[in-house]
């Protein structure tokens, strides 16, 4: 038996046709209600009740709901979970629909937004101390581009790449939503996939012409044909999104992908440059740096890290003003006091422009754009500042007539919800305030009416109330209801519940006439003030986001100015030469998780130069070579990203493109072990760094044979040297590589310093000049906790190994009558037995001195037979 759907079950399928991929959050009264698997998905998600209403196709249709209120708080955890949400509004009241279409018709119901992870301007949805961006892969005829939007704020980036370079530019953003044609080569499972239309150039010239209002795309500059199609197909993704109403972009900014430092996704997770190899923001580079005092000055410190600068001269300008901060510690601090007490105004800016703002976000840009005019006054004031002080001074100010309107406006403390009205101020508008006295009279005639009807019906307990269905009305106890049953009372029944009963009478319903009227006319004055002012803010939309990023700038630069003082970091000299001379290198991440212990980081040197650009960094694990490596890529970031770095002083040439090998990795997803993934990371580097490249490298060859190993390690060294002739530190435990620095000119040998001290491995974390002398395996294995029989095992192979090689050269020479593991340790325990039985026999007050003597070189006789 075939059931026929109800009215509102048709309209619910025909919305969810139309958000398919989505979860739909389907509107009725004060709930969002979810049906079928989209039930079942959020109840699991969401951890809240599964239940079911009705049947669709003779099965039961399952049903959860979330409040509308605390809707916000369940969108985040679905989002987070990778979800997207539909949101199917009520377009009209009940009431409206009523009147219009009989007592039984159906509200109307649209679709009013999409809720994606690339599309959130809620600060409840958002993380305040990082970017959020939705990225666009553009595809044409011979290139690829990327267009970045971050909504909350209005950034919008386009960056024309090489095909090569895809991976790491969609590292560096690190895209909480990504976005391509369905028939993209380079979407993945992850890729949210639209149509082919979108992304078509033509269309998406004339799409982003009429957001702009302009004839040309040419005041964007010279875009390709893939950088407008991936705009293009941006924008007409966030138009469906928003449905219509396509959020606040700024003018896109074009860059080139030689404008920054190029980094790799490998390089990337190896560094751990803005979060760690887990995906965690402690621990990184970004966390060790970090002292803004402001979510925009942390995403800008961020994304400085994650795109160090290409031009000298920008870099310079980043260090002049870090360096008049460091300099002065007055300013600095009153800086930074003054930017600590203002709120993020390029995300209210964002959240107002989008249609999701609130009176509390045009308090916030009235207390910012205050803050902010007051701070540029200040810093104008200035003599000898840099020239990025000064070019960010004046976009600080300029704000005065809104900030003047938005004083006048508003109450000092703005709601959130604008549905209650009160954040129009008193004053500001004399027939609003008239319409307050209204209500606010009525409100005391009422209460003045309650008075008089406990004098007139002698019950105390009777109030007048008010709800949302009956309006006013008098309340009194079930007990008392009696005498007001009675018809010449005076009193209306309205409702009788258990234990009160409620009515109403004509001197009620006039005052309560008067003073909804009054509140509703009240509420509409409000919301067309509010209507006007958030008209007026968006007005200078552009300028705000512009006082919003100087003031992001100021607090990067006082940060960084803060964090140099705090660690006695040195401002780097960039010079236009390949070299790389650092004095006292430390590792910022590890220096600070040293220093927390209680203990000490040892400084290190590092000088490349053209004639030794090529570091052979040799020495036991767990002796410091990696921490090396990766503290002098480190401070190459920080020096290109406008940053004081950790060292006594630092000369760098420009780094064009930075490589890191280090460490091992599987990704079997893939279809890659961690040799696999350490050959095609290596043939990257080998097939991209250039003369002005920083490589370094750990360990290669190590997982696969020794003499494979050893043999792709030697050719690497050699190519390295001969071919890309760029700078690198090379960190190996294959001491065969130390004869390279007889035929390779610009190969230096060096090694991190080890001593065994009582038999105990000392790690002196120390680089020294040459090659090391052993590579204390045994003992970092002994250090490690391996069994003592296995450590001594491995002495006795060790021994037989070397000693083979030294007679004919082979490695492997000499083993052939080494006995077996459990032979060996039988005979080594018997040994030990008979030792510990000797021991024990002797007498030790009765052994004279000569036998005394003659014992302990029995037992020493025996132990080297062991």
């Amino acid at each position: 038996m075939t059931t026929t759907p109800t009215p509102m079950m048709v309209q619910y399928l025909a919305l969810k046709a139309e958000a398919a991929d989505c979860l739909l959050f389907y509107r009725m009264g004060d709930f969002f209600e979810l049906f079928f698997d989209d039930a079942k998905i959020a109840s699991a998600v969401l951890d809240i009740a599964l239940t079911a209403r009705g049947e669709h196709g003779g099965e039961k249709v399952a049903m959860c709901g979330v409040p509308v209120h605390a809707a916000t708080a369940y969108l985040q955890r679905l989002i987070k979970a990778g979800h997207r949400v539909a949101i199917a509004e009520q377009t009209e009241s009940p009431e409206a629909a009523r009147k219009a279409r009989g007592s039984k018709a159906l509200v109307n119901r649209a679709i009013v937004r999409v809720v994606t992870a690339g599309t959130l301007t809620e600060e409840a949805l958002l993380d305040s101390r990082a970017d959020n961006w939705c990225v666009a892969i553009g595809e044409a005829a011979g290139g690829v581009a990327l267009a970045a939007a971050d909504v909350s704020t209005g950034r919008f980036e386009i960056v024309e790449l090489p095909r090569h370079a895809l991976g790491a530019e969609l590292a560096r953003l690190a895209a909480a939503e990504v976005v391509a044609a369905e028939t993209s080569e380079h979407a993945d499972a992850a890729t949210t996939l639209r149509p082919r239309a979108d992304f078509d150039s033509t269309a998406a010239e004339a799409r982003l012409k009429r957001l702009y209002g302009v004839a040309t795309l040419d005041g964007f500059g010279e875009l390709s044909r893939a950088a407008v199609a991936a705009a293009g197909g941006l924008v007409a993704y966030l138009d469906h999104a928003a449905k219509g109403d396509v959020p606040f972009l700024r003018p896109p900014r074009l860059a080139r992908a030689a404008e920054t430092m190029a980094i790799d996704a490998a390089t990337r997770e190896s560094l751990e440059i803005t979060c760690t190899a887990a995906g965690q923001r402690k621990g990184s580079l970004l966390d060790a740096v970090d002292r803004t005092v402001t979510g925009a000055g942390a995403r800008l410190l961020a994304s400085d890290l994650g795109a160090p600068l290409m031009d000298a001269e920008a870099i310079g300008a980043r260090l002049a003003l870090v360096g008049f901060l460091h300099d002065d510690a007055g300013l600095r601090d009153g800086l930074r006091a003054s930017l600590r007490a203002l709120p993020d105004i390029g995300r209210a800016i964002g959240r107002l422009a989008a249609g999701r703002g609130s009176p509390r976000d045009l308090g916030q840009l009235r207390a910012g754009l205050d803050g902010a005019w007051q701070l540029g006054e200040r810093l104008s004031a200035l003599g000898d500042a840099p020239p990025l002080l000064a070019d960010l001074a004046p976009q600080l100010r300029g704000h005065g007539e809104l900030i003047d309107l938005l004083k006048r406006a508003l109450v000092p403390m703005p709601p959130i919800d604008a549905g209650d009205g009160g954040y129009i101020a008193p004053g500001y508008d004399a027939a609003l305030d008239e319409l307050r006295d209204t209500g606010a009279g009525g409100r005391r005639a009422i209460a003045q009416l309650e008075a008089e009807m406990r004098t007139q019906t002698g019950i105390a307990a009777i109030k007048v109330r008010h709800n949302n269905v009956l309006g006013y009305h008098v309340e009194v106890p079930a007990r008392s209801a009696d005498a007001l049953m009675r018809p010449d009372s005076g009193f209306t029944h309205r409702q009788t519940l258990a234990g009160v009963v409620r009515f109403n009478t004509p001197a009620l319903h006039d005052l309560a006439s008067r003073v909804t009227q009054a509140g509703a006319h009240a509420l509409a004055a409000e919301a067309a003030h509010l209507e006007e002012l958030t008209a007026a803010a968006l007005d200078r939309r552009l300028a705000i986001a512009a006082t919003a990023d100087a003031l992001a700038r100021l607090d990067v630069a006082a940060a960084n100015a803060e964090r140099a003082a705090e660690g006695g970091w040195c401002r780097p000299a960039l010079v236009d030469e390949a070299c790389f001379a650092v004095e006292g290198g430390r590792h910022p991440v590890v220096e600070a998780a040293v220093a927390k212990s209680g203990g000490r980081f040892v400084a290190n040197d590092c000088r490349l130069s053209e004639t030794s650009r090529l570091w052979l960094v040799t020495g036991p694990n767990m002796g410091g070579k990696s921490t090396f490596l990766r503290q002098n890529a480190l401070i190459a970031v920080l020096a290109q990203a406008g940053c004081y770095v950790p060292a006594t002083s630092a000369t760098l040439g420009l780094v064009d493109r930075l490589f890191s090998r280090v460490g091992a990795s599987d990704n079997l997803a893939r279809g890659r072990s961690t040799f696999m993934v350490e050959m095609v990371e290596t043939a990257a580097i080998l097939a991209q760094a250039t003369p002005r490249s920083f490589v370094i490298l750990d360990e290669v060859g190590r997982g696969t044979s020794t003499y494979d190993g050893l043999a792709i390690a030697w050719a690497v060294v050699e190519a390295i040297h001969e071919d890309n002739r760029c700078r690198c530190l090379f960190a190996t435990h294959y001491h065969e590589l130390t004869r390279l620095a007889e035929r390779c000119d610009a190969l230096s040998l060096h090694h991190v310093r080890a001593r065994e001290w009582k038999g105990e491995l000392v790690l002196l974390h120390e680089l020294a000049d040459g090659p090391a002398d052993r590579s204390y395996g045994l003992a970092v294995a002994r250090l490690a906790g391996m069994p003592p029989a296995t450590v001594a095992r491995a002495k006795a192979v060790l021994a037989k190994l070397e000693a083979g090689r030294a007679k004919t050269g082979g490695l492997a020479a000499g083993l052939d009558d080494l006995p077996l593991f459990a032979a060996a340790a039988q005979a080594e325990e018997e040994t030990c037995d008979a030792i510990r039985a000797e021991v024990e026999a002797l007498d030790v007050d009765a052994l004279t001195p000569r036998e005394a003597l003659e014992t302990l070189y029995r037992l020493k006789s025996l132990a080297r037979e062991a």
